[in-house]
């Protein structure tokens, strides 16, 4: 059985930065995508940033150059470092395990619980 538990949220201040983990028990993510999604209150789930089994990188338009994807495998344990944090960054973050890099929450199989991420203007 898989679990995937993502923690690092809290409050911030627009121009600041939080690292948000995601720790992965009963399979190593070795060869596995494993991506950030977020969802806003009363917004859908959106795409934030992937990493594949080679630690290529995928993020979205909104995110590129203020978020940084990263793995340790040894740790089994993903991480995404925001940077020059922005109000319309809150959300609930969520980190989950896919087969591939996509933006589609629906290609991803096990999922974190969700950790809060408060910017304040």
């Amino acid at each position: 059985q898989v679990q995937v538990v993502g923690s690092g949220g809290g409050l911030v201040q627009a121009g600041g930065s939080l690292r948000l983990s995601c720790a992965a028990s009963g399979r190593t993510l070795t060869t596995w995508t494993m991506g950030w999604f977020r969802q806003a209150p009363g917004k859908e789930r959106e795409f934030v940033a992937a990493i594949i089994w080679n630690s290529s990188t995928y993020y979205a338009d909104s995110v590129k150059g203020r978020f940084t994807i990263s793995r340790d495998n040894a740790k089994n344990t993903v991480y995404l470092q925001m940077n020059s944090l922005k109000p319309e960054d809150t959300a609930v973050y969520y980190c989950a395990r896919g087969r591939l890099p996509t933006a589609n929450p629906n290609e991803y199989d096990y999922w974190g619980q969700g950790t809060q991420v408060t910017v304040s203007s």
